[in-house]
């Protein structure tokens, strides 16, 4: 192709047309896409049993869990509203490599494990993978316990005649979340991307249209089409926010020293680097524990709530913590610049690179080896850790700030979505440039 032709393209088609002129990288992504609908299909896959419709019309409401309910089939792409096999997703392996993360700190014998390079990395996984089946036979369990409340499945137990229906819809449950997490290993190994973060950024994208279409639609919006248009200036705002404090990263300064033997003298040679420490190093993690924790108490107290209207302590705390309620919002926002901190220290502590850097001979400049260096980079990471807390909070808030503004009520901005949907897109950008830079055509990402 000539260089007139590449020239007047913008970088990102070039570099598209340029991966598909790769036969392994057409493969790649194509592999990719072809796997992403193979997940849309088992999405409509009902557990048997299940009533579909009655699930459809439980989501339209906005008592007892549907809210809670609502939020997963945005994550799940719609396999929530289906009652479908893979209506957990893959989120009982992302809880559970949450726990290997925070166990692995405590546990010595997992420590040791870590630090046995790539070996020791695949035994983790491992443990990872033997942790999923039970925690998603016990979430799967605990949906079904839940859905039969409202009419939505039956004959739930375990005992009697219920036992046989109960296990077969357990396993059916777990068995979809496993094939997922299958799916998303095929697609780290053999296609473009992380599989399991395509998996979810492809529920959540499935799920937008019709999002964006019930609030087009819809009488009852509020704000006529300027609150649309103003939501819409939002939502743009927020992407662009989330794409600025992902990226955003602190430098520091490392200098490797070495030592070389010339005409039978040492001389020594310095070389320099830099540490890139993330504004945002904890993602989208600190959401999903502060969503999970700020509505547990409104989940128990919609067991024990009586009729609407009537005024007890269970209907009391469910319309505190209801979705939409100032108090909500407000403990979301604290509760998610909180655990910022504590995942990103976790994490960090974990990772020891003031030994790391003594070990491979690097300093800091100014700062002595071992020790010394741990603190200061502890000071570093505290330090800018809390513009990635108070962005991630506001991240959190955003959908009532932005129903505030624009009026409109019958769609809300899914804030921790947007935070995937970005972060996914940029990681799966930058490893498609790095495949096109090392075939030697030049990336879309400066």
């Amino acid at each position: 192709m000539s260089q007139t032709h590449r020239g007047t393209r913008p970088r990102l088609v070039q570099a598209m047309i340029d991966a598909f002129g790769q036969a392994d990288l057409r493969r790649r992504i194509l592999l990719t896409l072809g796997l992403l609908v193979v997940f849309r299909f088992v999405a409509h896959v009902p557990v048997p049993g299940a009533d579909v419709e009655a699930m459809r019309e439980f989501l339209g409401g906005t008592t007892g869990i549907a809210p809670l309910l609502g939020m997963l089939d945005l994550f799940s792409g719609g396999a929530m509203r289906n009652v479908s096999i893979a209506a957990m997703g893959v989120y009982p392996y992302i809880t559970a490599v949450i726990i290997m993360q925070l166990l692995v700190p405590v546990i010595p014998r997992l420590q040791a494990i870590a630090r046995e390079g790539e070996a020791g990395r695949a035994r983790i996984n491992q443990y990872t993978h033997w942790l999923t089946v039970p925690l998603a036979a016990l979430q799967g369990y605990a949906q079904l316990m839940m859905l039969q409340q409202y009419g939505i499945v039956s004959n739930i137990g375990l005992s009697g005649d219920a036992l046989l229906p109960t296990v077969a819809m357990v396993l059916c449950m777990t068995a979809g979340t496993m094939f997922l997490v299958w799916l998303g290993e095929l697609i780290t190994e053999y296609g473009i991307g992380n599989g399991i973060s395509l998996i979810i950024f492809g529920g959540i994208v499935c799920t937008l249209p019709e999002i964006i279409g019930r609030g087009l639609l819809a009488r009852e919006t509020g704000g006529g089409l300027i609150g649309l248009l103003i939501l819409l200036a939002l939502a743009l705002v927020i992407v662009v926010a989330i794409v600025i404090f992902t990226e955003a990263h602190r430098r520091i300064p490392v200098q490797y020293a070495r030592s070389l033997f010339r005409g039978g003298r040492m001389y020594r040679q310095s070389g320099g680097t830099h540490i890139p420490m993330r504004v945002n190093s904890a993602g989208m993690i600190p959401l999903i524990f502060a969503m999970a924790l700020i509505m547990l108490p409104g989940v128990i107290a919609s067991f024990f709530a009586g009729p609407v209207g009537q005024e007890n302590f269970a209907n009391t705390v469910v319309a505190l913590f209801a979705i939409g309620s100032p108090f909500y919002w407000v403990m979301f926002f604290f509760l998610a610049v909180g655990f910022t901190f504590f995942y990103t220290m976790i994490i960090f502590q974990q990772q020891n690179l003031g030994e790391t850097l003594q070990r491979q001979g690097a300093f800091v400049p100014g700062i002595r080896p071992g020790k010394p260096t741990q603190q200061y980079l502890n000071r570093v990471i505290t330090k800018i850790t809390w513009a990635g807390a108070l962005f991630l909070g506001a991240v959190a808030i955003s959908p009532f700030i932005a129903e505030k503004i624009s009026g409109v009520v019958a769609l809300t901005l899914p804030a921790i979505g947007m935070l995937i949907v970005v972060g996914v897109a940029l990681d799966t950008m930058r490893q498609l440039e790095a495949q096109l830079l090392m075939r030697r055509y030049e990336g879309f990402l400066k």
